[in-house]
């Protein structure tokens, strides 16, 4: 319950900040333009808190903050006198209302910029993406990316952290090959290595990009031996205790790898098996009885019990921070790299190399909020900059009940030197406001399944 109010919290309060980011955008471009607005609401329905300014302008926080909007004076819904024609928004040119309507996107950019920069600033601990496991057989094995290696580049896109590989791994869907430029320790020069991905198979919903290719982070060496036995769990119950080393399970020697023992334990959801630990030198049988734990759309058993990790080498660890000047370019850099990136799986949802199972809707969002707002500032700006750039990007769709289909109208007015009727953009917003439905139910229901 605690956790389900802390996302929803973080999520209000995420959607809050990019909200009126949204719409002050609108706000301040429509103001500059000599237009009247009329009132400037963050929320929806009764309102909680109102105050109106010296132009008149009525600003709202209403009690569902689940969007916002900007009402502008325009002849076509409202009684104008004659004085105040000049300051409708219709009577503007086409270039000013082109210029108010794409403020509000491009404001959610440069909110990013902003984030990005000030993360940068203070600086994300990171670890350097060195391979780890590689699974025998994969698309990585054929292509011998080895062990142990610094990725450094992925298609020509430069990597320093894990955060840019899975980027622009995701990016490389639908591609027929994926180039690997690695550096390993024990060698001077980067080498190439090219993975054939023509029969990449990847499920979002289920695996990491790495793994569907077959490969791990590095991880730092995992001992036998327990570090923390959960209270309340399997493993307390059946007298497992902190300090054991684990032997054996079901008979079967794991000899010294919680990685064996970990494997096997997910074999016996609500099954009685047998293990031996090393306790004070004297070796100890244990009947266990995992809970039954769902987990990527299967059942697995879980101990509740964790290992002793070796001190992650510190090498790999860096603090990915830059200085007042470096960071405007990083955080310009990062912002483009992830416009593009979202402009193309949009596109790739057209084209079915991405599938719409991969849609993610509010509350995976608000899940997403919690977490890194869990991790603390850095992080939960970055969750801001990340989901600021899809809201711009999905209002520049071009569907007709978002800013984007009106941009598209304009557009058309520009060309033609006259306005789309309207009963063209009635049967034009009656269209999007069902795609749109659409799209918000699939990304529901997406997030329901996951649950």
């Amino acid at each position: 319950m605690i956790e389900f109010i802390w996302n929803l919290a973080s999520f209000v309060v995420a959607l809050g900040i990019l909200i009126t980011v949204h719409e002050y955008g609108h706000f301040w471009v429509a103001r500059k333009n000599g237009v009247q607005v009329d009132k400037f609401s963050i929320g929806f329905g009764k309102a909680i808190w109102r105050k109106v300014d010296r132009h008149g302008t009525e600003f709202v926080i209403a009690m569902i903050p689940l969007g916002g909007y900007v009402k502008m004076l325009d002849s076509r819904v409202d009684e104008v006198s004659e004085g105040q024609i000049i300051r409708t928004f219709n009577a503007k040119s086409v270039y000013q209302r082109i210029a108010i309507i794409a403020a509000g996107p491009f404001a959610n950019f440069a909110f990013a910029i902003v984030a990005f920069y000030i993360m940068f600033l203070i600086g994300v601990p990171s670890v350097k993406p060195i391979i780890g496991d590689v699974e025998v057989g994969s698309i990585a094995a054929k292509a011998k990316l080895p062990k142990q290696g610094e990725i450094i580049a992925i298609s020509g896109q430069k990597t320093v952290d894990w955060q840019d590989v899975n980027l622009a791994l995701v990016s490389s869907i639908g591609d027929k090959q994926i180039t690997f430029t690695v550096k390993q320790a024990n060698r001077t020069t980067s080498q190439e290595f090219t993975l054939n991905t023509d029969n990449w198979s990847f499920a979002p919903e289920k695996e990491s990009a790495m793994a569907s290719l077959g490969f791990m982070p590095y991880r730092a060496e995992t001992q036998a031996k327990l570090a923390l036995v959960a209270k309340g769990s399997p493993a307390e119950k059946a007298g497992l205790k902190a300090g054991d080393e684990l032997l054996s399970i079901a008979s079967e020697n794991i000899e010294g790898q919680w990685s064996r023992f970990s494997e096997k334990i997910k074999l016996y959801p609500e099954q009685n098996v047998s293990i031996e630990v090393l306790r004070n030198g004297e070796t100890i049988t244990l009947d266990v009885f995992p809970e039954a734990k769902k987990t990527q759309n299967k059942v697995v058993g879980y101990l509740g019990v964790q290992p002793i990790s070796a001190p992650y080498p510190q090498e790999y660890l860096f603090d990915h921070q830059y200085g007042p000047v470096a960071a405007i370019e990083q955080s310009v850099q990062k912002t483009w790299n992830l416009v593009v990136l979202s402009f193309d799986m949009i596109g790739k949802l057209f084209t079915g190399d991405v599938s719409v199972k991969n849609l993610s809707g509010p509350i995976s969002i608000a899940q997403g909020a919690g977490s890194s707002a869990d991790y603390g500032l850095v992080y939960f700006l970055g969750f801001l900059a990340l989901i600021s750039i899809n809201l711009g990007i999905i209002n520049l769709l071009p569907l007709p009940v978002l800013d984007g289909g009106h941009l598209f109208y304009y557009f058309i007015e520009l060309l033609t030197g006259k306005p789309v009727p309207e009963k063209i953009q009635e049967i034009g917003f009656k269209f999007g406001t069902i795609a749109l439905l659409s799209l918000m139910s699939i990304a529901i229901f997406n997030d329901l399944s996951r649950l």
